[in-house]
């Protein structure tokens, strides 16, 4: 693992109920427009911060895919399954530009703090075209670089909304939202 790569030793951090103050998950799926049936790649799912509040949003009739490349994440994650009885979560072992997923299984290709720790953001932005469906979206939240805090990865890890956009330009899809979010973070949403 690099250094950029968030450490399953620090996992207790990512659930530190403080977090929902200033990354509500609510929050980024209103701004996502996740809706009931859909299907929903939660790329780099870590804990399952995202994913089992995406799991109740789309309720049975949809899909969540939890993918992570460490599969400590994805046991924490399958200790949410079973305590919570969430039946429409599956857990996919893989890397964010290999997901393993079914061309064009999804509406959603979501990755949320992970755009930074990519080694080959071009390659993930290709596995997104691949399992996105014709309409599908693909939505990208990361820390933003003019802001510091206790979290997160240091500001030199950090990537600036301009050149996420520019590289899905790059990959032909169209920048369709780009805002801030929460507190330190921005959000890019972008269509095929």
């Amino acid at each position: 693992m690099h250094e950029r790569i968030f450490r399953p030793e620090q996992a207790h951090r990512l659930e530190d109920p403080a977090r929902l103050e200033w990354l509500p998950p609510h929050d980024i799926m209103q701004a996502m427009d996740v809706e009931p049936g859909q299907t929903i790649a939660d790329v780099g799912a870590g804990t399952g911060y995202f994913t089992l509040p995406l799991a109740r949003q789309i309720g049975l009739h949809g899909v969540v895919y939890a993918v992570d490349v460490q599969s400590e994440m994805l046991g924490w994650i399958r200790e949410k399954i079973e305590r919570d009885a969430v039946f429409n979560i599956q857990l996919v072992h893989a890397e964010a530009h290999a997901t393993q997923l079914p061309e064009e299984c999804c509406d959603l290709f979501f990755l949320a703090n992970l755009w930074h720790e990519l080694d080959d953001r071009e390659a993930t932005l290709h596995e997104a075209m691949r399992v996105l469906k014709p309409e599908g979206r693909i939505a990208i939240l990361d820390w933003r670089p003019d802001v510091e805090r206790e979290f997160g990865p240091p500001l030199d890890h950090r990537l600036s909304v301009e050149s996420c956009v520019s590289e899905l330009q790059q990959a032909d899809f169209a920048a369709t939202v780009i805002k801030d979010i929460g507190r330190y973070h921005w959000l890019v949403q972008g269509a095929r």
